[in-house]
């Protein structure tokens, strides 16, 4: 019999992204069980949606494959978006492994790594775009394909097991306005080839028809801004550079000119200027300029269409920008699409612009976005053109990936396996399936340093969220006798000391110490103890909450 531990698989291993939209970490294993190779694709962030108070990021926990960063070969990236190269800075010193980007995605990160003190370190390797190149048992190849950002790719990575096709983030788009259109033919050749796997992008699988091209947003734009009196902003996702092009086009059709507010915008006009893009589009003017150009004749690109509360369109919302205000008579056309878990935070940035007596304009009033990600009619013309035998859905959230399977299975494929997080999935040799499941968590930025979503810091800081926090300082001599009355200091639970439950509740402290036996009473973790139980449940019968209850001990002996 043959010893499988000794056989050659061809492993799949999704560790962010798959049962979420965001935070992308795919892995790719080669080899047997005791000899194994891998390569990482793509290594993202997502965003607070503000249930977690204080947090901005939060990343894939990687620490499956850091136990086996000898092992791991490379990092390749499909392109420049936050979901998908976002945690590099964070997390590359646990991988430390070279980076392999086409030039735009090398610009882009190369800003961050200088950010963070990495440029030095960190081994950026440039491959032009449609290139191939080998990492181990891994023959990789870039196929162009059409997106809201420049040079986004799939990966074809062909092995000894078989080929998969890595889409990334992807769309159809026969008039992108930036870079190239999708390459048709390079798909279909791969499909002759033959497609072991598809590993694709589900995020639109319940829109029916196309998702649209970036070129018919033109005429509408143009029109929207020709028909405003006032000044005109838009936000925009910073990185969608075609979108750029094309605001402009309609701001300069206007007699308008552009102003660019948000430093993440800043960044992404620099990269693409570096990179041959926009390069027929007169430079934007800085946001301290603003205030020199009339607002009829001025289009504020803008950060902050997420409701972003550091981003350009709230700070301009509150009044709180240094450089540029709205007022009564202007126009914010929100020229993006609303990510799920932002509905709130977006609609108090427009209920705020509309009390300033601003003239709201989303993409549920007229045609002024398109996604960058396919529709139902591209996703059936990519599973056409490529024919896999597998098709393994990432990118969307379990709802998304069992619609995409059932999408799969209409177009033919033979074999869809619809996994979560952690999921280790066995492409070849023999039935495409699930065979085992490691460690996929999340990693919180907290300040300076990266915690476990599972962390006792943030258990507390969403019970002290909901229920406040009660400290209590008690003073007792060696037996245990209390020498001054206990102090009591809360958050979010009284509006002052003279509440009578404040008072009742110093009291039920005295009497927890009062109530121990002898013995215990000299023993401090025991009067701790008494005295943290005693006072959270007397708040919690009182207020109905419960509250973080922490208790100072001071026995002078």
């Amino acid at each position: 019999m043959t010893d499988q531990s000794e056989t050659d698989e061809l492993l799949f291993v999704p560790l962010g992204g798959a049962g979420e939209i965001g935070m992308n970490l795919n892995l790719y294993g080669y080899g047997t069980r005791h000899d194994q190779s891998w390569i990482m694709v793509d290594l993202g962030v997502t965003f607070n949606d503000g249930t977690l108070p204080g947090v901005d990021l939060i990343m894939p926990d990687p620490s499956f494959i850091e136990d086996q960063r000898n092992d791991l070969l490379a990092l390749v990236l499909t392109h420049a978006h936050e979901d998908h190269l976002g945690a590099v800075p964070y997390l590359w010193w646990r991988l430390q492994c070279p980076i392999y980007a086409t030039p735009f995605t090398a610009s882009i990160l190369r800003r961050k790594l200088a950010e963070a003190d990495l440029l030095d370190d960190v081994e950026v390797i440039v491959v032009p775009l449609a290139g191939r190149f080998q990492i181990g048992p891994f023959d990789l190849e870039l196929i162009t394909l059409t997106h809201s950002i420049p040079e986004p790719n799939a990966i074809a990575i062909r092995t000894a097991l078989g080929t998969v096709l890595h889409t990334g983030d992807w769309k159809f788009d026969p008039d992108p306005v930036i870079g190239e259109s999708a390459d048709i033919e390079a798909l279909r050749a791969l499909g002759d080839e033959g497609i072991r796997a598809i590993v694709c992008d589900s995020t639109n699988v319940f829109s029916p028809g196309e998702s649209g091209s970036e070129s018919d947003l033109l005429e509408n734009l143009t029109r929207l801004i020709g028909e405003a009196t006032g000044k005109v902003a838009v936000a925009c996702f910073a990185s969608n550079v075609a979108r750029l092009e094309t605001i402009s086009q309609a701001a300069r059709a206007n007699g308008r000119q552009i102003v660019i507010a948000g430093q993440s915008l800043i960044r992404i006009e620099k990269a693409a200027r570096e990179n041959g893009y926009l390069a027929s589009t007169p430079h934007f003017i800085q946001q301290e300029e603003a205030s020199q150009i009339p607002g009829n004749k001025t289009v504020v690109i803008c950060t902050g269409s997420q409701g972003e509360p550091r981003a350009a369109l709230s700070r301009i919302a509150a009044n709180d920008h240094p450089y540029i205000n709205l007022g009564n008579g202007d126009t914010v056309l929100f020229s993006s699409r609303v990510i799920p878990g932002n509905e709130t935070s977006i609609a108090n940035l427009q209920n705020q612009l509309v009390r300033l007596g601003v003239q709201i304009i989303t993409a549920s009033d007229a045609f002024i976005h398109v996604s960058g990600h396919p529709a139902r009619d591209e996703l059936t013309q990519m599973y056409q053109l490529a024919r896999p035998e597998v098709s393994i859905p990432v990118h969307g959230e379990l709802r998304h990936l069992r619609e995409h399977a059932r999408l799969a299975k209409e177009c033919q494929v033979e074999t869809a396996v619809v996994a979560e997080n952690g999921s280790v999935i066995r492409i070849g040799p023999g039935e495409a399936k699930i065979i085992d499941h490691v460690h996929s968590g999340r990693l919180i930025l907290e300040g300076t340093r990266l915690v476990s979503m599972d962390s006792e810091i943030f258990k507390s800081r969403k019970r002290a969220m909901w229920h406040g926090t009660a400290t209590i300082s008690v003073v007792v001599d060696e037996d245990g006798e209390i020498l001054a009355d206990p102090q009591l200091s809360t958050t979010g639970l009284f509006e002052n000391e003279t509440d009578p439950i404040y008072l009742e509740t110093i009291l039920q402290a005295e009497d927890a110490v009062d109530g121990l036996s002898a013995s215990n009473v000299k023993i401090d973790a025991k009067v701790k103890e008494a005295v943290r139980l005693a006072v959270r449940r007397h708040l919690r019968h009182h207020l109905g909450k419960n509250p973080v209850t922490d208790v100072h001990l001071m026995r002078v002996i």
